[in-house]
């Protein structure tokens, strides 16, 4: 297994598999060219989901943001046109005046940041664990009398605990800053940012329900941060990153856990998030919202399970359930858009993941469905998905809003 690193990307918003990485890929093939030899114009071409949803997760914004610097650039979008290596395809092509291809790159984004094709795939690094599964670990810790960030620690490069606080700090920030940002959040769905009104009702409310208000809180403050192309942290995506950084903040300011324990929190997470990843997908596209929010839900309850001091089967088992009942979300965005039902979804799966922490901290952390099992049942159930159901606005909540809007 690779390195935890992938996990948390740090960039724009509003989509890692939408906007970042598209935007990448576009560096990637402008640094092709310099200045003598400009193509006299790019063309891009998108296919599949990214170009089914692209315009509400300002693909072309991204794209052209680049390319747009060093010669015109066309963005066509083929919806229908599903590749078989991955449903997110771009093509770049860069342009002779006569309209003859002088260079092109087909080049997918395959979820979490990731770019991939024939040739490399770049969400697979160096394996540096010589584990793949959450079982095969616990077993590995509990032979060694290790934590799970201790488990961590002992495989990762240096400089781990760098990239740690730079994620923790950009976490921070999204949240501090979407609490006090005010306005519409913009793509056409005139949706008011409701985070700051949100922390301050949850002031007037008793201990219990505060406690609530101010997770939501905190959750759709880095949701909307995402949503307006705010500088978020991945967690496991751009679209799910308000869950993990929700449950932290609110642990980290009501409880005062000092940094460490939240840097290891951190490495816990990922390493839960990781073991989804390379056994399954973090992909809106590939398996619907179970990758994404599922799988942020089951990271931020590893995180405040660990941070509560919940053992090694507690921690496992709170992470199980964060993810088993989110088995079978859909990713059905209307309008394309990372607002509905996304931001609402961050949210719930903040409050849900403090919920399975509780839950686990109940139990002694033994219980019959593990992680692992959870995640392979993830997996069967993203591809028996439609892909209606996955990123593409073609089905449910996406068609309903139509429906009710006509």
């Amino acid at each position: 297994m690779e390195s935890i690193r992938t996990i948390y990307k740090i960039g724009s918003g509003p989509s890692s598999s939408h906007t970042m990485a598209p935007k990448r890929a576009a560096e990637l093939f402008a640094a092709r060219f310099d200045q003598k030899e400009k193509p006299h114009s790019f063309r891009v071409t998108l296919y599949g989901a990214l170009a089914a949803t692209g315009k509400g997760h300002l693909t072309d914004v991204a794209i052209m943001h680049v390319l747009e610097s060093l010669a015109p650039t066309e963005i066509k979008w083929e919806p229908r046109t599903v590749p078989t290596f991955h449903t997110n395809g771009m093509k770049f092509e860069a342009l002779a005046e006569d309209g003859a291809v002088l260079n092109d790159w087909v080049v997918y984004s395959i979820g979490g940041g990731s770019l991939a094709n024939e040739d490399f795939d770049e969400s697979r690094t160096e394996e540096i664990y010589p584990h793949n599964t959450i079982t095969e670990i616990m077993a590995y810790c509990f032979k060694n009398h290790l934590n799970y960030w201790e488990y961590v620690l002992r495989y990762e490069t240096d400089g781990l605990k760098e990239h740690l606080e730079e994620v923790w700090e950009t976490m921070k920030a999204s949240v501090e800053r979407g609490l006090v940002t005010d306005g519409i959040i913009p793509g056409g769905l005139n949706l008011r940012r409701k985070a700051g009104e949100y922390l301050i009702r949850s002031k007037t409310y008793s201990k219990n329900v505060k406690s609530r208000g101010l997770v939501y809180a905190y959750a759709l403050a880095v949701a909307e941060e995402n949503a307006c192309g705010g500088v978020v942290s991945t967690a496991p995506t751009c679209g799910s990153s308000g869950v993990l950084p929700a449950v932290l903040y609110h642990l980290k300011t009501s409880r005062d856990f000092p940094i460490r324990s939240i840097l290891r929190a951190l490495a816990t997470a990922a390493l839960f998030g990781n073991v989804a990843r390379t056994n399954a997908s973090i992909s809106g596209a590939e398996v619907g919202c179970q990758g994404e929010v599922g799988v942020a839900c089951s990271m931020a309850a590893a995180a405040a399970n660990q941070l509560f001091g919940g053992s090694l089967n507690q921690i496992e088992y709170a992470a199980e359930m964060g993810l088993e009942h989110h088995l079978g979300l859909t990713c059905d965005p209307v309008c394309g858009l990372v607002q509905i039902p996304c931001m609402e979804r961050n949210a719930f799966a903040a409050a849900r993941a403090l919920d399975a922490n509780t839950y686990a901290t109940f139990s002694d952390g033994f219980h019959r469905v593990s992680f692992d099992q959870v995640i392979e049942v993830m997996k069967q159930t993203g591809h028996d998905l439609p892909s209606l159901y996955k990123e593409t606005s073609e089905g449910g909540l996406a068609t309903s809003y139509t429906h009710l809007k006509g």
